[in-house]
């Protein structure tokens, strides 16, 4: 089973980098902006993804694997979080950096809810 969540985890990262350089040629500079984006849009396809799973009666261990654990877990990052506030409390910007937190959690919360909303609305 360890490929698997290998596989989606490769994947996962690798469309985190890809987002990150997108963020960047629309002109998304802020380092913590494009982790707040993908690690919110990421809560949101949590959500989805774990509704999906129960809908479809998570039989399958192996795809709820790849999907949450790997692809997702790659994609989003509290590593990237943590280090994108350790910089902003570093350079003094405290205010930015309590709003970054603040922002992370709720935002993220809201984007897991709002995903599962939607999932139950679309796989019922």
């Amino acid at each position: 089973m360890i490929w698997v969540v290998a596989l989606g985890g490769a994947i996962g990262a690798s469309m985190r980098y890809l987002a990150g350089r997108l963020a960047i040629r629309i002109g998304v500079s802020d380092f913590a902006s494009v982790t707040l984006c993908i690690n919110v849009l990421g809560s949101f396809l949590m959500g989805m993804a774990a509704i999906w799973l129960v809908r479809r009666g998570v039989g399958n261990a192996q795809l709820s694997l790849f999907l949450t654990t790997g692809l997702l877990g790659g994609f989003t990052t509290f590593s990237t979080f943590s280090l994108d506030l350790m910089r902003l409390i570093e350079e003094g910007r405290f205010g930015l950096a309590g709003g970054y937190a603040s922002a992370s959690l709720v935002l993220g919360l809201g984007a897991i809810f709002a995903g599962a909303a939607v999932a139950r609305t679309i796989f019922t």
